[in-house]
């Protein structure tokens, strides 16, 4: 019987052989379905992932649903709190059924997949506007009496700004 030979020569898709770690990673925090990690924006929109991060799933006693513990920081928390049934019911479509019972939000991680960084990058920055130059110059000119550069530099800064929105 002729052998048959490979066609990869020796090389395997980084996937296959990255599959099972994430699978043991991913279910040592919960998680069986790693999808919900991996595709974590996908799920729940690029405005929430943004802000937010899956942490851990953890499954109750009696076995009636889980809790999904999302990481978020401090001034994005009551934002989540408001949204926590359409998210859950964004991550129970990733299941196909009701695993997800209950939704908790935290604002510290003392574990996690990024152990307790909370940079979220996934919200594009807007570029700065340009500012008309003589609302710069009436600025300057009101925090010329001021002494300490640094305050003078915050105040015009301030005015910058206050005119800006006031002009809109």
């Amino acid at each position: 019987m002729a052998r048959r030979h490979a066609t990869t020569k020796g090389f395997k898709r980084t996937s296959s052989l990255l599959t099972g770690r994430i699978r043991t990673a991913s279910e040592s925090r919960g998680f069986a379905q790693s999808r919900l990690l991996t595709h974590w924006a996908e799920v729940v929109g690029d405005d929430i992932a943004a802000i937010a991060h899956p942490v851990e799933v953890s499954y109750a006693r009696g076995g009636m649903g889980a809790t999904l513990t999302l990481l978020t920081t401090g001034a994005q928390a009551p934002m989540l709190e408001m949204q926590k049934e359409q998210l859950r019911t964004k991550v129970n479509s990733v299941y196909g059924y009701n695993a997800i019972a209950r939704i908790r939000v935290t604002q510290t991680a003392p574990t996690g997949f990024a152990e307790g960084q909370v940079a979220f990058g996934h919200r594009k920055v807007a570029e700065p506007k340009e500012i008309d130059p003589s609302l710069k110059a009436r600025a300057e000119e009101t925090t010329a009496p001021v002494a300490d550069e640094g305050l003078r530099a915050a105040l015009e800064r301030l005015g910058t700004n206050v005119l800006t929105k006031a002009k809109r």
